[in-house]
Protein backbone atom coordinates (compact mmCIF):
# COMPACT_ATOMS: atom_id res chain seq x y z
CA UNK A 1 0.00 0.00 0.00
CA UNK A 2 1.24 3.40 -1.23
CA UNK A 3 0.92 6.46 1.02
CA UNK A 4 0.60 10.05 -0.02
CA UNK A 5 2.06 12.64 1.60
CA UNK A 6 0.70 16.30 1.31
CA UNK A 7 2.64 18.33 -0.67
CA UNK A 8 5.13 20.68 0.97
CA UNK A 9 4.19 24.19 1.05
CA UNK A 10 7.29 25.85 1.97
CA UNK A 11 11.10 24.91 2.96
CA UNK A 12 12.66 22.77 -0.14
CA UNK A 13 11.01 22.85 -2.94
CA UNK A 14 11.28 20.46 -6.27
CA UNK A 15 14.47 22.03 -6.88
CA UNK A 16 16.19 21.61 -3.56
CA UNK A 17 16.50 25.22 -2.91
CA UNK A 18 14.22 27.12 0.05
CA UNK A 19 11.30 28.63 -1.03
CA UNK A 20 10.81 31.04 1.50
CA UNK A 21 9.56 31.64 4.94
CA UNK A 22 7.42 28.32 5.73
CA UNK A 23 3.62 28.89 5.73
CA UNK A 24 1.97 28.58 9.27
CA UNK A 25 -0.15 25.13 9.07
CA UNK A 26 -3.79 24.96 10.53
CA UNK A 27 -3.40 23.54 13.63
CA UNK A 28 -6.12 20.97 14.74
CA UNK A 29 -7.45 21.15 17.85
CA UNK A 30 -5.39 19.25 20.53
CA UNK A 31 -2.21 19.46 18.23
CA UNK A 32 0.37 21.61 19.93
CA UNK A 33 1.74 24.86 18.24
CA UNK A 34 5.29 25.22 16.39
CA UNK A 35 6.72 27.79 17.83
CA UNK A 36 8.17 30.67 15.99
CA UNK A 37 12.40 30.39 15.15
CA UNK A 38 14.58 32.62 17.28
CA UNK A 39 15.30 35.86 16.13
CA UNK A 40 19.05 36.37 14.68
CA UNK A 41 22.08 36.87 17.19
CA UNK A 42 23.79 39.37 16.80
CA UNK A 43 27.45 38.52 14.76
CA UNK A 44 30.48 37.51 16.52
CA UNK A 45 31.88 40.08 17.80
CA UNK A 46 35.25 38.64 16.78
CA UNK A 47 38.81 39.77 17.95
CA UNK A 48 38.92 43.45 19.64
CA UNK A 49 41.80 45.54 17.93
CA UNK A 50 44.42 45.09 19.99
CA UNK A 51 45.64 49.05 21.76
CA UNK A 52 48.45 50.66 20.14
CA UNK A 53 51.73 49.86 21.70
CA UNK A 54 53.21 53.06 23.83
CA UNK A 55 56.30 51.22 23.72
CA UNK A 56 57.09 52.14 20.36
CA UNK A 57 55.49 55.57 20.90
CA UNK A 58 58.01 55.77 23.63
CA UNK A 59 60.69 54.78 21.95
CA UNK A 60 60.22 57.11 18.85
CA UNK A 61 60.20 60.14 20.88
CA UNK A 62 63.44 58.68 23.07
CA UNK A 63 65.18 59.02 19.46
CA UNK A 64 63.66 62.21 18.39
CA UNK A 65 65.20 63.50 21.99
CA UNK A 66 68.42 61.84 21.45
CA UNK A 67 68.88 63.43 18.03
CA UNK A 68 67.88 66.99 19.02
CA UNK A 69 70.14 66.61 21.42
CA UNK A 70 73.38 65.43 19.81
CA UNK A 71 72.82 68.10 16.84
CA UNK A 72 72.08 70.38 19.05
CA UNK A 73 75.60 69.88 20.64
CA UNK A 74 77.30 69.69 17.82
CA UNK A 75 76.22 73.15 16.99
CA UNK A 76 77.21 74.33 20.38
CA UNK A 77 80.41 72.77 19.62
CA UNK A 78 81.09 74.26 16.59
CA UNK A 79 80.24 77.82 17.59
CA UNK A 80 81.97 77.45 20.22
CA UNK A 81 85.56 76.18 19.54
CA UNK A 82 85.03 78.32 15.61
CA UNK A 83 86.48 81.69 17.62
CA UNK A 84 89.50 79.94 19.54
CA UNK A 85 92.97 80.22 19.17
CA UNK A 86 95.63 78.19 17.43
CA UNK A 87 98.93 78.27 18.81
CA UNK A 88 100.50 80.70 21.04
CA UNK A 89 99.72 84.74 21.08
CA UNK A 90 103.03 87.05 21.66
CA UNK A 91 103.64 87.45 25.48
CA UNK A 92 102.78 91.25 25.79
CA UNK A 93 100.93 93.00 23.86
CA UNK A 94 103.71 95.52 22.86
CA UNK A 95 105.18 92.35 21.38
CA UNK A 96 101.75 91.06 19.68
CA UNK A 97 101.74 94.97 17.61
CA UNK A 98 105.09 94.55 16.61
CA UNK A 99 105.13 91.12 15.52
CA UNK A 100 101.63 91.62 13.35
CA UNK A 101 104.02 94.98 11.97
CA UNK A 102 106.59 93.21 10.95
CA UNK A 103 104.53 90.49 8.94
CA UNK A 104 102.83 93.22 7.18
CA UNK A 105 105.35 95.85 6.23
CA UNK A 106 108.97 93.76 5.98
CA UNK A 107 108.18 90.54 5.67
CA UNK A 108 104.93 91.21 3.15
CA UNK A 109 103.78 88.03 4.41
CA UNK A 110 99.15 87.49 4.74
CA UNK A 111 99.76 84.23 6.23
CA UNK A 112 102.47 85.61 8.80
CA UNK A 113 100.22 88.25 9.82
CA UNK A 114 97.31 86.43 9.90
CA UNK A 115 98.79 83.94 12.51
CA UNK A 116 99.03 87.34 14.68
CA UNK A 117 95.50 88.40 14.58
CA UNK A 118 92.39 86.97 17.19
CA UNK A 119 90.45 84.18 15.46
CA UNK A 120 87.21 87.01 15.38
CA UNK A 121 88.54 89.09 13.59
CA UNK A 122 91.12 87.14 11.33
CA UNK A 123 89.55 88.06 7.37
CA UNK A 124 92.81 86.59 5.18
CA UNK A 125 91.25 88.41 2.37
CA UNK A 126 91.59 91.65 4.57
CA UNK A 127 94.87 90.76 5.43
CA UNK A 128 96.00 90.06 1.89
CA UNK A 129 94.67 93.16 0.95
CA UNK A 130 96.36 95.35 3.29
CA UNK A 131 100.00 93.16 2.34
CA UNK A 132 99.24 93.89 -1.95
CA UNK A 133 98.92 97.75 -0.63
CA UNK A 134 102.22 97.71 0.86
CA UNK A 135 103.40 95.58 -1.76
CA UNK A 136 101.76 98.35 -4.23
CA UNK A 137 103.96 101.24 -2.66
CA UNK A 138 107.13 99.04 -2.87
CA UNK A 139 106.54 99.37 -6.96
CA UNK A 140 105.71 102.52 -7.24
CA UNK A 141 108.34 104.43 -5.18
CA UNK A 142 112.14 104.00 -5.10
CA UNK A 143 113.45 101.76 -2.39
CA UNK A 144 110.83 102.36 0.25
CA UNK A 145 111.31 101.40 3.75
CA UNK A 146 108.67 101.65 7.03
CA UNK A 147 109.74 101.90 10.19
CA UNK A 148 107.58 102.48 13.55
CA UNK A 149 107.90 104.01 16.49
CA UNK A 150 107.94 101.01 19.67
CA UNK A 151 104.73 100.10 20.45
CA UNK A 152 103.32 101.81 23.40
CA UNK A 153 100.30 100.19 25.59
CA UNK A 154 98.08 103.06 26.32
CA UNK A 155 95.40 100.71 28.52
CA UNK A 156 95.38 97.74 29.89
CA UNK A 157 92.49 96.29 31.62
CA UNK A 158 92.57 92.11 32.47
CA UNK A 159 92.81 90.79 28.88
CA UNK A 160 91.96 93.65 26.80
CA UNK A 161 95.04 96.12 25.68
CA UNK A 162 95.14 99.26 23.46
CA UNK A 163 98.48 99.92 22.19
CA UNK A 164 99.76 102.42 19.36
CA UNK A 165 102.39 103.37 17.46
CA UNK A 166 103.21 105.74 14.19
CA UNK A 167 104.54 103.95 11.03
CA UNK A 168 106.90 106.07 8.82
CA UNK A 169 107.48 105.46 5.06
CA UNK A 170 110.81 106.71 3.32
CA UNK A 171 111.77 106.46 -0.06
CA UNK A 172 115.50 106.43 -1.46
CA UNK A 173 114.45 110.33 -2.98
CA UNK A 174 113.29 111.86 0.49
CA UNK A 175 109.71 111.12 0.32
CA UNK A 176 108.22 110.45 4.03
CA UNK A 177 104.50 109.50 4.81
CA UNK A 178 103.61 109.21 8.37
CA UNK A 179 100.55 107.19 10.06
CA UNK A 180 99.58 107.08 13.07
CA UNK A 181 97.74 103.18 14.33
CA UNK A 182 95.65 102.38 17.64
CA UNK A 183 95.61 98.70 18.07
CA UNK A 184 92.94 97.10 20.14
CA UNK A 185 94.65 93.68 21.45
CA UNK A 186 93.19 90.41 23.66
CA UNK A 187 94.15 87.79 25.72
CA UNK A 188 93.63 84.52 24.93
CA UNK A 189 96.41 81.37 24.27
CA UNK A 190 98.62 85.07 24.37
CA UNK A 191 98.06 88.54 22.98
CA UNK A 192 96.42 88.97 19.35
CA UNK A 193 95.77 91.94 17.11
CA UNK A 194 91.94 92.39 16.98
CA UNK A 195 91.59 96.08 15.70
CA UNK A 196 93.31 98.53 13.76
CA UNK A 197 92.02 101.82 13.97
Amino acid sequence: MQQVFPAPTGGVGATGTPSGPPAATPTQPGTPAIPPPPPEYPPYPGAAEPKKKRGLLIAAIALVVIMVLCVGGGVLAFLTLRNTETGEGAKEPAVAVDEFLTAVYRDRDATKAANRVCAASRDDGKIAAKVAEVQKYASEYQNPRFRWTTPKVDNQTGDRATVSTRVTMTTADEKVADQDLRFTVVQKTGWWVCEVA
